[in-house]
């Protein structure tokens, strides 16, 4: 467990290596399956190998390095390499077979010129698009290829001397589809507040074992699947985010194996398990070392908790394994989580009072009329969070309101974007942005201010894909609308986009070609697969007083017209 007295995170690994080398870090899956088991020493050993390559390149304190990395074991190293030089470090998302190679590289390039970044580490594949990309920026491009093997004796200057709680570890990147992401910048002291606080509220012990398919660069998969049991020497059992997807009894199949305690998971992680995990995939499956599987971030669904139970509960899965947690990225991670070992709490609110009179009111579960919505705890030590009205003024139990919260782990701004972090914040407490109401300390989430939309963990700017929409061929500019529109089979969002086109499109034909450009260019620009694509005339999109077009009106005309259609 983190020291008191550590004043940064690199602190805890240079012990860990010194005191105790051959303790196991993590074992790594690889996409075939092969596990490798890494010590603290090996760990620390290869960090310091990332962190003499960028010295010679001429990376100092205060530097950020964007790493462009698939993830892997370089990921890893090259993170931590970074800090141990008071650098700065970005993950960035790597590159899929979805997205066009041109698009993302030109993402990467915004990125490096808007946040000054120094140095960029990247596999050899993508060292001399990226080289000829950033010339005219001075970042230097560096290769994994490059990066030298371990010496026995690592030079003072591999290491950052001057232990600063309060310098900038790593940013964290806003998980946006297209545009310029915002980049939380996140101190020592607050990434090892938010530690020590979160291990507490989940009584992190030496006996746990995390096992994550996360991707690093989301504040879940980075902090709780990653920072944090590193941190605490904690055992970490880490698989590939892409290999998951496609096949999801991986991660069982490694809980199983490790005797696996803790897990974090996004909503529509249940949904898909439950689906896509065979029974002959599940023989001899053993899950009752599980202490918590804990839903976070994405919008919390009872539905979805049930369906995971049903399947694996034969299986060993306490339903008291069932946890929920709010977390943001702007907190370093968690805000709130319920109590480990108890299962989070349905909380049954009238519907129509909680959509006009923005008040949770408690109803029956028996009734049609009331909507089950899952606790996601109480504020985790240090953290304080309310709910508060369009004025600011904070609204009683049972409200509905923004989530605002304060604490010791909070972001010391988006890097180099002052007018964001103004905008953000009131009088020492951070806006979210998120709606919901507390009940005796507990936190419950309704539905978000602004009209993000989350789907399979990630955050969809629907003005982003818009953009993409307004120069689309046939569509008019300026008049579509994306929104989301929720699943209970996946446990997740859908995406609908409604466009008016122009001369009507003509015929079917017409439009069944404007739709599939549409949707070749959405998939290649924000991986966002759209479930519906309505091509419309002009004027049935509904605008507010104010000229703009109203997401909330036409979601509502869109179910409207399908719900007679039927």
């Amino acid at each position: 467990m983190p020291d008191e007295t550590y004043q940064t995170l690199t602190q805890s690994i240079i012990q860990g290596a010194q005191t105790d080398h051959s303790r196991l870090a993590l074992v790594f899956i690889d996409d075939d399956g092969g596990e490798e088991s890494i010590s603290t020493a090996r760990f620390h050993g290869e960090a310091l190998t990332y962190s003499r390559a960028l010295r010679e390149i001429g990376v100092e304190e205060n530097d950020l390095v964007i790493l462009v990395l698939q993830h892997s074991q370089m990921l890893l190293y090259a993170f931590w390499g970074a800090m141990y030089l008071g650098a700065i470090a970005s993950i960035f998302p790597y590159l899929t077979e979805k997205l066009d190679p041109a698009i993302y590289l030109e993402q990467v390039r915004a990125l490096v010129m808007h946040s000054k970044a120094k140095a960029v580490i990247t596999f050899p594949e993508f060292k001399d698009h990226l080289s000829k990309l950033l010339a005219e920026t001075g970042t230097r491009v560096l290769s994994t290829a490059e990066v030298p093997q371990v010496k026995a004796n690592p030079p003072e200057s591999a290491f950052w001397p001057n232990h600063s709680a309060e310098k900038i570890a790593f940013l964290q990147h806003s998980s946006g589809t297209t545009g310029l992401q915002k980049g939380v910048a996140l101190s020592h002291r607050s990434v090892l507040n938010q530690i020590r606080a979160y291990r507490q509220a989940i009584r992190l012990n030496a006996q746990d074992v995390v096992i994550s398919w996360l991707p690093l660069y989301h504040d879940m998969g980075l902090i709780a699947g990653f920072v944090m049991p590193l941190v605490c020497g904690v055992p970490l059992v880490l698989m590939s985010p892409f290999k998951w997807v496609r096949d999801p009894k991986i991660l069982m199949q490694a809980i199983h194996r490790h005797h696996g305690t803790l897990c974090w998971l996004p909503n529509f992680a249940y949904n898909h398990s439950a689906r896509a995990i065979r029974p002959r995939d599940m023989e001899e499956l053993d899950l009752s070392s599980m202490r918590a599987f804990i839903n976070c971030s994405e919008p919390v669904w009872m539905d979805s908790h049930q369906v995971f139970l049903n399947k694996f509960g034969p299986y060993g899965l306490n339903e008291q394994a069932l946890s929920s947690c709010y977390a943001m990225a702007e907190n370093t991670f968690a805000v709130t989580q319920y109590p480990v070992g108890q299962k989070a709490p349905v909380d049954w609110v009238n519907t129509r009072k909680l959509q006009e009179q923005r008040k949770a009111d408690p109803d029956r579960p028996d009734l049609a009329v009331s909507t089950p919505l899952v606790s996601c705890g109480f504020s985790i030590p240090g953290t304080q969070i309310c709910v508060v009205g369009e004025h600011g003024n904070q609204l009683p139990d049972r409200y509905i309101g923004e989530i605002a919260l304060r604490s010791d782990c909070m972001l010391s701004g988006y890097y180099l974007r002052p007018e964001l972090t103004a905008l953000a914040m009131r009088d020492g407490w951070y806006l979210t942005g998120d709606m919901g109401y507390i009940v005796g300390g507990e936190l419950y989430i309704t539905g978000r201010k602004k009209d993000l939309i989350i789907v399979g963990g990630k955050n969809i700017y629907p003005q982003d894909l818009e953009a993409i929409a307004n120069t689309t061929a046939g569509i008019i500019p300026g008049r579509c609308v994306a929104f989301g529109l929720f699943d209970k089979s996946l446990g997740s969002e859908n995406v609908v986009m409604i466009c008016e086109v122009e001369n009507n499109a003509g015929n079917d034909e017409e439009k069944q070609q404007i739709e599939m450009e549409l949707r070749r260019r959405i998939v290649q620009r924000s991986e966002v697969a759209l479930a519906d694509v309505r091509l419309v005339n002009k004027r049935w999109l509904i605008k507010t007083s104010s000229g703009k077009i109203s997401r909330s009106a036409n979601r509502e005309k869109y179910l409207k017209e399908l719900f007679e259609d039927e």
